[in-house]
């Protein structure tokens, strides 16, 4: 079942999205999708270069006006990352953020402390691919 707001991409969803990416190419991949910090924000995990980027659009949808480049990505990143949205793209903002909340990455983490690599990818090897 789609949610609501499940068709454009808020700055909250990203995060959001972003994690479930990271955490599953560390499970699929072996290895990290980037390499900037996720941290336990309030609302949820967040990658705070990315969120400072966007945070002008506040609730809002954010606008892609550039043509999407899948050449840094191999065939199989592709797919990921296509797995990876359809699994959780189907989710509002904030049904995405609740997801998150109750998930052990962010609740083992301080708040506004940086969640560990380690974390996210025992949690998302345990959960998502045994």
């Amino acid at each position: 079942m789609y949610e609501e707001d499940a068709d454009y991409i808020s700055n909250l969803r990203l995060q959001k999205l972003l994690h479930y990416a990271q955490g599953c190419f560390l499970a699929v991949m072996g290895s990290p999708l980037f390499s900037d910090d996720i941290v336990a924000w309030k609302h949820g995990p967040v990658v705070e270069s990315v969120y400072n980027q966007y945070c002008s659009n506040g609730s809002y949808g954010i606008v892609f006006e550039d043509e999407f480049d899948p050449l840094p990505f191999s065939e199989e990143e592709n797919r990921l990352l296509i797995q990876v949205y359809d699994l959780f793209g189907q989710y509002s903002a904030w049904k995405l953020r609740d997801m998150t909340r109750k998930e052990a990455p962010w609740l083992s983490t301080p708040p506004n402390e940086v969640i560990k690599i380690s974390l996210i990818e025992d949690y998302f090897n345990r959960e998502y691919v045994e």
